[in-house]
């Protein structure tokens, strides 16, 4: 339950295929694998301003 098998993911093409046509698919994609990688690249830096804040408030011994 609540993963998404062969078939529902073929219905789901089909669907956006006939919803969006074939020259919008593409489109859609690559702002998708755009977004993510925005994302990654936001969260890794976030990672990074947070350690470097952590190591800037450790007070030496």
């Amino acid at each position: 339950m609540g993963g998404l098998g062969t078939s529902e993911i073929i219905v789901i093409a089909v669907v956006a295929l006939i919803l969006f046509g074939p020259s919008k698919i593409p489109d859609f994609a690559r702002s998708l694998g755009r977004a993510v990688n925005q994302f990654k690249r936001g969260l890794s830096e976030g990672l990074e301003d947070a350690s470097a804040a952590e190591k800037r408030d450790e007070k030496p011994k």
